[in-house]
């Protein structure tokens, strides 16, 4: 394929970035100025949660009246949903977790429909813009306040983040329900970025110094906590000892302005990120670069539905097997609020649970979940609990689900397991070998489970597994940078093959009779999938592909270029298994000059040349 024409993206001044991080099970937003790109504010100060303490995200939660407007996000509509009457409660409208039914449908349009904890359905669009528009409207405030002297013409680059994995038109729904919430217009596209979750947190993780980082393979057996485990700083200090006396190398660290992390690792070194959210792992490989510190992607992106909701539904699943699965679906749809409260108490005991831990777990049931199962059961909680099958879950004095060490395992095991499996069949690429580092990233990364589970499996590979002492806030703050810079990540692979549909002359012996149409007298091939850049290319932010083409007839006065893809590098027709439509161009055409002559000669030929560019 011939070498793609390389012509770097135009940049609009801005004054300063506000990236969104619209997470699964919690979001936030960061933001920073163009005076002082790396000084990144973190917003603070979230209503709701726990008192006394900083919530630097809130639940992906939002809240709407009966009628369909907007009430509350977050630990605010949390809260207020909790308190509502039960009967008043059914007729209000609570989303939670919904941002995984844009990754899970597939025939994703913008008429898709969202379900609330009631039943009740609204465009899944509105839904996204609600949420959105919140955000906009928290961070512009929080500007104002930090920065008076902000004027409203000055211009604000937006920052969404979603996970690599997600297909196309899930992140253009993402860019539509960002247009309808006015973060940005259509007509200012560009003000608007859409981050991959695993890259933001490579472009963040590159900025990290050693005492910014924990080694899970020196973390001492039996101990649970972060703060608990040595510092990657004594496993390094040898390398680094090694480098000093290469001023070159030293050099180049210093004048990139990479951390001094990478004292262990020099340009060309490659590392893997893995992200492990609440809805998805999504994995990312990245090489740094020489002279600036740029990343190279080496391998598309990868990964799958594996986050931390997983044990919740294998929590929810384990209540069906214990009070009947019938009961489960009737309580959440009668008692919505009541269902939130349970789930918001099993989220606290899941975030405590690890590897080492000897005692049990107590997990309080909402009153009215017990009340009402006396009415739909005809019997108490503690009878379904000795009568179930589920030896591991007894019923306590306290009134409470007491879960044995070993049940909680169980319900990690299975989420926690495909994330690991991800991660191995990414390392068996032939692009991936010679990975040192493991970046492990995400909400989901704060579990000390998932981290002792993936030190486990990956460790005897030789692979240093590295967990950021921020690892919630890796996204968001990678998000905010990637704004700054957005050329930090220079060559990406292909995901697809991406080309467009055209005719071609007719080759008997090469092209099939069925292609063949005969127009004008002129043979021709039809269904040709003209191949623009094949899936796993490398192609550099702003390289630009470019074909010529003529209209099939001397007169036609509109063509239409239709553009498809696939997961195949070597589709040869449109109409191949796999191939996709995924867009469309429209061209009106000038007639050619001078036109056809008194004599009815035709007119001259028409070229249309067509380019595409990677952003």
């Amino acid at each position: 394929m011939e070498k793609p024409e390389a012509r770097g993206p135009q940049q609009a001044p801005f004054s300063v970035v506000v990236a969104i991080d619209f997470g699964t099970t919690s979001s936030g937003y960061a933001f920073s100025f163009a005076s002082d790109p790396e000084a990144i504010h973190m917003m603070r100060k979230w209503e709701g949660g726990d008192p006394g303490v900083a919530h630097q995200k809130t639940p992906t939660c939002l809240l709407l009246t009966p009628e369909g407007a907007f009430h509350s996000f977050g630990y605010t509509a949390r809260d207020y949903y909790h308190d509502l009457d039960p009967e008043e409660a059914r007729d209000w409208l609570y989303f939670e977790k919904f941002k995984m039914k844009i990754h899970s449908t597939t025939d994703l349009t913008l008429k898709t429909q969202l379900e609330a904890v009631n039943g009740k359905k609204m465009p899944a669009l509105e839904v996204f813009a609600h949420a959105l528009r919140f955000f906009k409207e928290h961070a512009l405030q929080e500007l104002s306040e930090q920065c008076p002297s902000l004027l409203e013409k000055d211009t604000v680059r937006w920052v969404l983040t979603v996970p690599a994995i997600w297909k196309q038109p899930a992140k253009q729904f993402m860019r539509e329900a960002a247009y309808l919430a006015g973060l940005v217009s259509r007509e200012d596209a560009e003000q608007l970025l859409i981050a991959l979750e695993p890259e933001a947190a490579s472009v963040y993780c590159r900025k990290l110094r050693l005492h910014q980082l924990v080694d899970l393979s020196s973390r001492a057996p039996g101990r649970g906590c972060l703060g608990e485990r040595r510092s990657i700083d004594s496993s390094f200090r040898q390398a680094r000892e090694q480098l000093r006396r290469s001023r070159h190398s030293r050099t180049f660290l210093v004048e990139s302005g990479v951390g001094e992390l990478w004292a262990d690792l020099q340009a060309g070194d490659r590392y893997v990120v893995a992200d492990c959210g609440g809805g998805t792992v999504d994995l990312t490989v990245h090489q740094l670069e020489q002279p600036h510190g740029t990343l190279k992607e080496l391998y598309k992106a990868s990964g799958g539905p594996c986050g931390a909701v997983g044990v919740d539904l294998a929590f929810e699943q384990l209540l069906g097997r214990i009070f009947g699965e019938d009961f489960i679906t009737t309580f959440k749809r009668q008692r919505p609020a009541a269902w939130v409260d349970l789930t918001i108490a099993f989220e606290a005991r899941k975030r405590t649970a690890g590897p080492h831990r000897t005692g049990a777990l107590n997990i309080s049931l909402p009153f009215s979940f017990i009340d009402f199962y006396r009415k739909q059961g005809g019997h108490n909680v503690e009878t379904a609990l000795r009568k179930s099958s589920v030896n591991f879950v007894k019923w306590s004095s306290h009134g409470m689900l007491r879960m044995t060490c070993e049940a909680m395992n169980e319900l990690f095991q299975p989420t926690v397991s495909g994330i690991i499996q991800h991660i191995e069949a990414l390392l068996e690429r032939p692009e991936v070998q010679g990975v040192k580092l493991l970046f492990l990233v995400g909400g989901f990364a704060e579990s000390a489970m998932l981290q002792h589970a993936v030190q486990a499996a990956l460790g005897a590979r030789g692979l240093r597994v590295v967990v950021p002492h921020d690892v919630a806030l890796t996204i968001l703050k990678g998000a905010v940078l990637f704004g700054q810079a957005p050329g930090v990540v220079r060559v990406r692979r292909s995901p697809l093959t991406y080309g467009v549909g055209v005719l071609n002359r007719f080759v008997a012996g090469v092209h099939p009779p069925d292609k063949l149409l005969v127009r004008d007298g002129r043979r021709w091939c039809t269904d040709v999938f003209e191949r623009f850049v094949a899936a796993e290319q490398s192609v550099a932010l702003g390289e630009e592909v470019r074909r010529s083409y003529c209209p099939a007839r001397p007169g036609q006065r509109r063509v239409l270029i239709n553009l498809y893809c696939c997961a195949a590098e070597d589709a040869r027709f449109i109409t191949d298994p796999g191939v996709r439509k995924c867009g469309a161009l429209s061209l009106e055409l000038e007639p050619a000059e001078g036109g056809p002559d008194a004599a009815g000669a035709p007119p001259g030929r028409r070229e249309i040349r067509a380019a595409m560019q990677f952003g």
